[in-house]
């Protein structure tokens, strides 16, 4: 007769099972939550940083940070230009690349919309000469970004050097185009779309929202942007399933100057003229913005909303300490503290997901 004495009853072992099973379940729960507050990281940056500006500019001078629509266009404003530049980073990024020459790629947009709408409008009416110059603007940026393209996806050449050396490459030839000098822009038209509002709203912040809704549709719904999140991913195994990623790759390069392009045209826009050096300090703003919106420099995971929530928390710190009479140096610092913190978070949670680290 076999002795049972040794095995639990039937009725304590489910019990038991009974009780790990929500443990599970409460453990799986309580990642989810930890993944979901970390990609959303950016926004509640951006609601840290306002309700901290809204408290100190109410202690110091009595006046709101907050409620001011006057304070939110001009925030806007001033994210224009870096976000049109991160959205591009964006894309590169998510593949596991990085593009240093975005900041002269916009300069050199900039000085060849402002001489073009200047020669344009001796033969056609202004409002056609101001679109006429913003496009050739965006075709001539596009230049820089197939050579960027055609050096990492055919050459094998690694992103960093790549773009490194077309930085330099866009910024000589920047120079040259403007004669070591700003080329103004004769087109009242051109100053309109930089200056001009629509019920309130500028032109410029109008045209970027439309520009970054598409680029959102064209990330998160297309086959493009899936195949842009499998390359950032996983090479190999992308193209195991058939992606063709030197194409991809020279297509990205192109899109993410494309977004250059009309970044220096509307920077043309806005300031009437046409500067080499106008995206020299944007650089570090629009990787910040793609790091700080949830991006992770590993590749594979990011998106074009948590750019825009980083492109705003940028802006909110360069604006809320010039509104609040602070150094201007702190914000370089402020930024920094910021991007460090997210890429903690970022190492945090690929840790805690069990996602493997280079030691």
């Amino acid at each position: 007769m076999t002795s049972t004495a040794a095995e639990p009853p039937k009725a304590e072992t489910a019990r038991t099972e009974a009780h790990v099973a929500p443990q599970a379940d409460h453990a799986d729960q309580t990642k989810t939550l930890i993944a979901r507050i970390a990609q959303l990281r950016a926004w509640l940056f951006l609601a840290a940083l306002v309700v901290i500006f809204e408290i100190w500019a109410r202690a110091a001078f009595g006046a709101t940070f907050v409620f001011s629509s006057f304070n939110w266009q001009s925030i806007a404003i001033f994210a224009v230009a870096p976000l049109l530049l991160a959205v591009g980073q964006t894309f590169v990024i998510i593949s596991g690349g990085i593009d240093l020459s975005l900041g002269f790629i916009m300069g050199l947009a900039a000085v060849v919309a402002a001489h073009m709408t200047n020669v344009a409008g001796l033969y056609m009416p202004l409002p056609m000469a101001m679109l006429f110059g913003i496009l050739v603007a965006m075709l001539v940026a596009t230049i820089p970004g197939m050579i960027n393209g055609l050096l990492i996806s055919r050459l094998k050449v690694p992103p960093f050097i790549g773009t490194l050396g077309m930085f330099g490459v866009a910024r000589g030839t920047a120079f040259l185009l403007a004669g070591g000098t700003t080329v103004p822009v004769k087109n009242e038209y051109f100053a309109m779309l930089g200056n001009g509002r629509f019920l309130g709203v500028p032109y410029l912040v109008i045209v970027t929202a439309l520009f970054v809704l598409v680029m959102h549709y064209l990330l998160s719904q297309t086959r493009f942007g899936q195949h842009n999140y499998a390359i950032g991913a996983n090479q190999q195994a992308a193209r195991r399933a058939g992606i063709d990623i030197k194409r991809h790759l020279l297509r990205l390069y192109v899109l993410s100057a494309v977004c250059a392009g009309l970044g220096g045209a509307l920077y043309a826009a806005r300031f009437t003229a046409g500067a080499a050096q106008a995206g020299e300090p944007l650089l570090l703003d629009c990787v910040a913005a793609v790091v700080i919106g949830g991006a992770s420099l590993f590749g594979g995971s990011g998106s074009i909303l948590g750019t825009v929530a980083g492109a705003l928390v940028i802006a909110v710190i360069q604006y809320g300490l010039v509104f609040l009479d602070v150094e201007p140096f702190w914000q370089f610092i402020a930024v920094g503290v910021v991007i460090i913190i997210s890429v903690l978070i970022d190492q945090a949670q690929r840790r805690f997901s069990g996602a493997k680290q280079d030691e």
